[in-house]
């Protein structure tokens, strides 16, 4: 027999822009049936209700870049390599379901240190393991000598990248990552200088394409952004150091940035001698501020933003994501449309549209339920306390909810 729920007189942010007072959906199955107002919508007999006053009902959560390998540590390069392949697994899958309880519903893994990542997928879409949906790139693709080898293949020539990319593919790659720029965790490799080249970087988009997979590219600095862009990947990861073209080229072709704003942020607010190395530090510090001016400029430019946290760099740890929208709507950005980069806008740079990333009658039941609102305190969703359930296809799978 088909479960059937229903939310009674809840608010509803449901991933549009559009807010319902006192309204009321109808799950049934692993499906949304009806949104509606509470004196418009008659809920079925035998269904299991759920008083939602003072509560917040909005669409599960998307985290666009996170990296469930690595752990947060200070020297989290050193970490990753110094363990085995099978502890981090077996960590990776402890942080998926650290991700799940705080509202996450879906990732999108950028950089892995093996394929071990899709084992994590399938075992969660099986119901073995707890977690959200995982969107993966497996091994980032670079350069020889490049930022992310720590979770990555070198590649020299579009040959190589192609063959690369096709094997990512063949793995159970959802998307393909490559590093466009040098980054802040690589030893060696400046944020600013770009990585591959155009023509590299095409080699990977054409292979994507074929397989109807879309590109996410790491770049910090202008430069390696532009040749991203032009080399047609559909995201931008961090967006760092933008300028005027760059921003006009993402508005152009669609591109969206994903900032990653809180990366940098915990990593340049350690000390030394927290164990974060000194060369990470001083490129953190060194471009924190720059980058929540890029953000601004971007927002107030109309890119399109998704977010993401890159949850696993140092001090970012994963069940903590919604930090991230704390930090956008410091810099500006409204709490409505910072929920829509971790919903809609979030669902179609995965592209998922057209299932997640709404309440809308046949999208898929992934839901997040919160006490307060998080229009007028974005805080509100960062709160372990706060969150009285997290629905992942129809079914309550965190918070108090899940345990009734």
């Amino acid at each position: 027999m088909t479960r059937v729920l229903a939310i009674r007189s809840a608010r509803v942010i449901d991933g549009t822009g559009r807010v319902w007072e006192n309204a009321t959906v109808i799950v049934r199955g692993d499906r949304i049936a009806a949104v509606g107002g509470q004196r418009d919508l008659s809920v079925p007999r035998g269904a299991r209700i759920v008083d939602g006053r003072g509560l917040t009902l909005l669409p599960g959560m998307i985290d666009c870049h996170v990296h469930l390998c690595l752990g947060s540590e200070a020297d989290v390069v050193a970490a990753v390599e110094q363990e085995s392949p099978s502890l981090t697994l077996l960590k990776a899958a402890h942080r998926a379901r650290q991700t799940i309880d705080a509202g996450i519903t879906t990732v999108r893994d950028v950089g892995s240190r093996d394929h071990s990542i899709f084992a994590l997928q399938r075992a969660i879409d099986a119901g073995i393991l707890p977690g959200p949906r995982i969107v993966g790139s497996g091994l980032a693709i670079c350069m020889i000598g490049g930022h992310a080898r720590f979770i990555g293949r070198e590649v020299e020539g579009e040959a190589q990248v192609r063959t690369v990319a096709r094997e990512q593919l063949a793995a159970g790659a959802g998307v393909i990552k490559v590093i466009a720029s040098g980054g802040v965790l690589t030893p060696g490799t400046s944020p600013d200088v770009a990585q591959m080249t155009v023509r590299e970087l095409a080699a990977a988009v054409a292979v994507a394409g074929e397989a109807g997979k879309k590109v996410a590219a790491h770049a910090h600095g202008a430069s390696g952004m532009k040749n991203a862009i032009r080399a047609g990947v559909h995201s931008i990861e961090h967006a760092t150091l933008l300028d005027d073209e760059t921003v006009g080229l993402m508005r152009e072709h669609g591109v969206f940035a994903v900032p990653t704003l809180s990366a940098l942020a915990t990593t340049a607010a350690c000390r030394r001698g927290c164990g974060i190395p000194d060369s990470v530090l001083e490129k953190a510090r060194g471009m924190t501020k720059r980058h929540q001016r890029s953000f601004a400029q971007a927002y107030r430019s109309g890119v399109r933003i998704a977010m993401g946290t890159d949850a696993g760099t140092p001090f970012n740890f994963h069940g903590e994501n919604a930090q991230e929208l704390e930090r956008m709507v410091a810099l500006g950005m409204t709490a409505m449309n910072a929920i829509l980069s971790a919903t809609a806008e979030a669902a179609e740079l995965v592209g998922l549209q057209n299932t997640l990333g709404t309440i809308q009658p046949k999208r898929q039941a992934d839901l997040l339920l919160v006490d307060g609102n998080p229009l007028k305190r974005i805080g509100v969703l960062c709160e372990p306390d706060r969150i009285v359930g997290v629905m992942k296809a129809g079914r309550f799978v965190s918070g108090p909810l899940a345990q009734a």
